[in-house]
């Protein structure tokens, strides 16, 4: 009687391995495709030459008193309560309302001296500065409460009529934006791309 030895080599994984590589490859490679697909391409919306980014053409001073400004409207308008003359800017900086409270903070922005400006349908509170380096000339335009003639060139509800000049000394001889334009003001405008935020389907 012969004795047979037999060697029984234990299953190999490598096959498994393999199989397993190529389902991730598959998978990813899917998904690759398909957010390659779905990304919405990067628009960017540019400026007008007679207005500024509120994002990128502004130093920090000026995005803080731009900031300011749009949060003082709402205040504005509430002390305003339909009547035809704006709030003095006594009145505001009383408030506290920045940017026309006089404090370290307005002193670290520029130390704007502010007034109150009116010309015909528009007034505006008109922001010089007292350190060009630092932050522009500001002036915030304001329509009447009336439908005026001047009404369509001022900003929407969200968007707040603001204008800088970096070397303005005195106050503009008009607030309609054709003058303002003309005087070397520009608009500044929010403007938002695909990078900072995505827009709702």
């Amino acid at each position: 009687m012969s004795m047979s030895t037999q060697i029984v080599r234990p299953a190999g994984a490598g096959n498994e391995t393999l199989a397993v590589l190529a389902g991730c490859a598959l998978i990813l490679a899917v998904a690759g495709t398909v957010v390659t697909l779905r990304a919405a391409p990067a628009q960017s919306h540019a400026v007008a030459a007679h207005q500024l980014d509120a994002r990128r053409d502004l130093t920090a001073a000026e995005q803080g008193i731009y900031a300011d400004l749009r949060i003082a409207l709402e205040e504005i308008d509430a002390e305003r309560a339909g009547a035809a003359r704006l709030p003095a800017v006594a009145a505001l900086a009383d408030m506290g309302l920045p940017p026309f409270a006089q404090d370290a903070s307005s002193a670290q922005r520029g130390a704007h001296v502010w007034t109150l400006l009116a010309d015909g349908q528009t007034q505006g509170y008109l922001g010089l500065s007292a350190d060009s380096a630092v932050a522009a000339s500001v002036l915030l335009r304001v329509a009447a409460p009336a439908h005026g003639h001047d009404h369509a060139e001022h900003a929407t509800e969200d968007q707040p009529d603001i204008w800088m000049h970096r070397s303005a000394q005195a106050a503009p001889a008009a607030l309609d934006a054709a003058q303002l334009t003309r005087a070397g003001w520009r608009q500044v405008v929010a403007r938002f791309d695909a990078g900072v935020t995505r827009q709702q389907r």
